[in-house]
């Protein structure tokens, strides 16, 4: 029997940076985003992160025998920035939800890999996976922005802070480990 062993990874954010991985112990600072602040947009910070994940299958001639993922969490901060003469804590605690939503996404992306099964097209399943899931990603980031308007609607804020923490603690089997 001959084996094969392929290794695919994904990565929403291709640049080779430093990063930060998602820790339910660890809340994002100031001093984590390094990028420069855009002053020509109305924003008043961007945290950037994004999911990735690895793939490795092993297989015999012609049939997968097994497959193993790792998905990770990530914050960039040469691509996060704030503007210092207006940011302050309750901004910070926008951006740092955006980087829970970020880890919530990634949980569901473990517990859809956990119910798929061993197959040949088990690559082609998990890059449509993958798509989904950060699409999906996306499209909650830009809701939690609009409904919260950009962290100024204060209610609103504390509603997807209850939300998102509930949403974590349902998926809590799946959470990003060191």
């Amino acid at each position: 029997m001959i084996r094969f062993v392929f290794v695919f990874c994904f990565f929403l954010c291709v640049q080779e940076e430093p990063t930060l991985s998602w820790n339910e112990s660890y809340k994002l600072s100031w001093s984590d985003f390094k990028g420069e602040p855009n002053y020509s947009v109305s924003a008043t910070a961007i945290a950037a992160s994004g999911i990735s994940f690895g793939l490795s299958v092993t297989s015999t001639d012609q049939q997968v025998i097994s497959f193993t993922t790792n998905v990770f969490t990530h914050f960039y901060p040469k691509q996060s920035w704030y503007k210092p003469d207006i940011a302050d804590a309750h901004v910070l605690g926008h951006e740092q939800l955006h980087f829970d939503i970020t880890e919530l996404y990634a949980r569901k992306f473990r517990q859809s890999i956990s119910q798929l099964k061993v197959s040949n097209a088990i690559r082609k399943e998990l890059k449509n996976l993958n798509e989904t899931v950060n699409k999906e990603l996306a499209s909650v980031q830009d809701t939690y922005d609009d409904e919260t308007d950009y962290s100024r609607n204060v209610e609103q804020q504390a509603k997807w802070k209850g939300y998102i923490a509930s949403e974590l603690q349902k998926l809590s089997k799946y959470k990003s480990v060191k």
